[in-house]
């Protein structure tokens, strides 16, 4: 399980550069274990073509290295705030993807414009602003709390920090990547359109139902 868990951990963190998410070293993409008892996570400030399986981090739930000889992403108690209140979070990823970041900056939610956004999700929020107190102490791990009380609001894939950049949530890594995707695409044409409103409500349920709503027949059985 583990030795899986690193492997497709060490190939979702590149892909980051593939997908043109990230540049140099900025990002990083973790993988909860099913049995929600360690995390593995891009060590901290290791270029990606670099990345293998075995210079992954594993991080337990009291945030403690317990396996490898790096140090984890900076971002390690972010990932582990949203691990440990949300089961249904299997993988996250976090980028400084341009058109995504540019909303995070402008501390903008990102509103549902068309089709290809419903097909993911509504509008995409952006997380409250941390004090001063929040930053100097515990910065991190903050962060991950800010994220958490969009998430208590109901499960969104995507949640924007501001002034920082996307953090995108999944079943597993390869989905959180996915969905770091997806979003850079919406934020690109939300950013380029020349848009008359959000979508039409009708038409925004009809897509998102059809492919994430109780009956749902996007796909195959």
């Amino acid at each position: 399980m583990l030795r899986s868990i690193k492997k497709r951990v060490a190939e979702e963190n590149r892909r980051l550069t593939e997908y043109k998410l990230v540049i140099l070293t900025e990002g990083n993409v973790s993988e909860i274990s099913p049995d929600r008892t360690f995390f593995v996570i891009k060590p901290s400030g290791v270029e990606y073509e670099n990345l293998t399986p075995a210079k992954t981090v594993v991080v337990d739930m009291n945030g403690r290295v317990i396996k490898g000889k790096f140090r984890p992403s900076t971002d390690a108690p972010t990932h582990l705030e949203i691990y440990k209140e949300f089961p249904e979070i299997g993988g996250i990823a976090h980028t400084h993807s341009p058109y995504a970041t540019i909303f995070a900056q402008m501390m903008r939610p990102i509103p549902c414009y068309g089709t290809t956004h419903a097909d993911l999700c509504g509008e995409i929020p952006v997380a409250r602003p941390l004090t001063d107190k929040e930053i100097r102490d515990d910065y991190e791990k903050n962060t991950g709390k800010a994220i958490c009380e969009i998430l208590r609001n109901g499960h969104v894939p995507c949640i924007l920090v501001p002034a920082h950049g996307p953090f995108t949530f999944g079943r597993n890594a390869k989905e959180a990547v996915e969905h770091a995707q997806i979003l850079e695409k919406i934020a690109m044409m939300a950013i380029l359109g020349t848009h008359k409103g959000p979508i039409k409500k009708t038409l925004f349920r009809k897509h998102h139902d059809r492919k994430h709503g109780k009956n749902h027949y996007y796909g195959q059985t």
